[in-house]
């Protein structure tokens, strides 16, 4: 039997306004600690965890909402020329999700509205983002408003054995 954290993860984009615990945060940077590193490059990926609300209404601007008014913000950065730093950013996120459903939290993966922070050069020097690296995937988490809709995922995709 799958882990119900697989089953159960969803998309959430509707978050209350209460904050998470110093606890889950710290789990869910272990999360992030614990994500596949290719070929072991440690320095093409960081993460800025935004808390902060000025910051994160600045980031809301910029990105046109890509943070769903979540309390805390997963900022995903990875290092411009690496050839695994967007596919580790990935796997990161995917950590960061899975724990957070395991922790009774919502989140979702944004990927098209987190590269426009990369357009804000000045937003991302006060974030502390080196100009290095870009924004790659912004994970907002926080405890969920509203409950997603229940769906069946068990055929979503194609899969053929031999």
């Amino acid at each position: 039997m799958v882990n119900s954290i697989f089953t159960n993860r969803r998309a959430v984009r509707d978050f209350s306004k209460e904050s998470i615990s110093d606890d889950d945060l710290k789990n869910l940077i272990v999360a992030f600690q614990t994500a596949p590193c290719g070929m072991n490059q440690t320095d093409v990926m960081n993460l800025v965890v935004v808390k902060d609300e000025g910051l994160r209404n600045k980031i809301k601007e910029k990105t046109d909402n890509a943070c769903y008014n979540a309390p805390v913000l997963f900022v995903i950065n990875t290092k411009k020329d690496s050839m695994f730093g967007e596919r580790d950013a990935s796997c990161a996120a995917e950590n960061i999700m899975l724990a957070a459903t395991d922790l009774g939290l919502g989140s979702v993966y944004v990927m098209g509205g987190a590269v426009r922070l990369n357009d804000a050069g000045e937003l991302q020097k006060e974030l502390g983002i080196d100009p290095a690296f870009q924004t790659s995937v912004i994970v907002p988490v926080g405890k969920i408003a509203e409950k997603p809709e229940e769906t069946d995922r068990s055929n979503r995709y194609q899969v053929t054995i031999y």
